[in-house]
């Protein structure tokens, strides 16, 4: 049986296609227009050329859009494997100027500290519900704090993530998590944490939310002063102050991209301190032969210390958890540290998703890997 044709495909064969026939089309259904494994872009407005602007590998980065012939409505057609989630722009060219801009038909937007792009939602993905409010779960406490660091000369702010029914007479675990303002802004990290701690997905956690300096590149790429802060400054006035477990089956390091490299890097200069480590997207570049990584310079140190580390792996922590996106330039890199990892004697559970370099990406691995670290009620145990 001949499969159904595409909505622009019956739009098209209209012709002429009247501005009226545009309006009706696009007011019946969502941009981009899912159909099976296809997804249809679309742009409405006068123009030269427009392209679609995307980061996905095995994508041209650049894809032009046709123009419906007689109309100002451009399209283009993608497959999609299913459960995808794609971010992207369109380019838009008129005459000498070229516009980069979010999809005006597309009220689905992701944010980021670099700005916002439109979101596709091929079939399958659905937004996980824990990610959103749940008037059912209660909210934990956020606290502002300040640990001055004689390691990275200067005041580090921390925000802290107290559970709803936190007790000081209560014994829990550690997460700390790099980029931590970021994680809280961009991937629901509060809520995140509210509903699966509710959902009894997750232990009642304790949570440290960092924030590196200006130089973050510098400060978590392999930093022996950031290692010695998290571990001997910022560790020990937490569990100086708070009912922590202090064990390191209670101690967990957090982080994505950079905010990954250096999680490993202190769990790497501090052995037996974390018993667990949350890695996600990972930017562990390294060098097989030849000194060309193609990271540039911000990479150096990082090519240095993963290339060190595959060499002899070391267990550094009990459990690693790496989770990835299969559109991301670092997902060959962070494939191949799994082995290196189970190599070194850790046990370390991998998950891919459909997704790219984003903190949508890493906000909705989040239940995989908490759960899997500091499982709940019941379910998890101090040493």
């Amino acid at each position: 049986m001949a499969s159904r044709k595409l909505a622009i495909t019956r739009l098209r064969e209209r012709q002429p296609v009247s501005p009226a026939a545009i309006d009706r089309f696009l007011a019946r259904r969502e941009v981009p227009v899912v159909e099976g494994g296809r997804c249809t872009f679309l742009f409405r407005g006068s123009a030269d050329a427009v392209h679609l602007i995307n980061r996905v590998v095995g994508l041209p980065e650049r894809i032009p859009l046709r123009l419906l012939h007689g109309t100002d409505l451009w399209y283009v057609v993608l497959e999609l494997p299913e459960g995808s989630r794609v971010e992207y722009q369109l380019e838009v060219t008129r005459g000498e100027q070229r516009e980069r801009i979010n999809d005006p038909l597309n009220p689905r937007l992701a944010h980021s500290p670099v700005g916002s792009s439109s979101v596709c939602y091929a079939r399958g993905y659905e937004v996980p519900a824990w990610t959103r409010p749940d008037p059912e779960s209660r909210q934990g406490t956020l606290v502002d704090l300040v640990i001055p660091s004689r390691a990275l000369r200067r005041d580090c702010p921390v925000t802290l993530y107290l559970p709803a029914r936190f007790r000081r007479t209560g014994r829990y675990p550690l997460l700390i998590v790099h980029d931590g303002s970021d994680y809280l802004q961009y991937a629901a990290a509060r809520t995140v944490l509210d509903n699966l701690i509710h959902g009894l997905d997750v232990a009642e956690t304790v949570v440290a939310f960092t924030s590196p300096s200006v130089d973050r590149l510098v400060e978590y790429a392999n930093s022996a002063a950031h290692a010695r802060y998290l571990s001997a400054e910022l560790l020990p006035r937490l569990e100086s102050e708070l009912p922590l477990a202090a064990t390191p089956t209670a101690r967990c390091l957090m982080g994505a991209s950079f905010g990954a490299v250096a999680s490993l890097s202190a769990a790497y200069r501090y052995p037996g301190v974390y018993g667990s480590l949350l890695l996600q997207s990972g930017s562990f570049v390294f060098t097989d032969i030849g000194n060309d990584h193609g990271g540039g310079p911000a990479f150096e140190p990082v090519v240095k210390f993963v290339n060190r580390y595959r060499a002899t792996p070391r267990r550094v922590a009990d459990r690693v958890f790496v989770s990835c996106g299969v559109y991301e330039p670092l997902i060959v890199r962070n494939r191949s540290m799994v082995p290196v990892f189970e190599a070194a004697g850790m046990a370390v559970r991998y998950v891919e998703a459909r997704d790219g370099h984003s903190w949508e990406n890493w906000r909705d691995r989040l239940r995989d890997g908490l759960s899997w670290i500091f499982p709940g009620p019941g379910k998890f145990f101090y040493e």
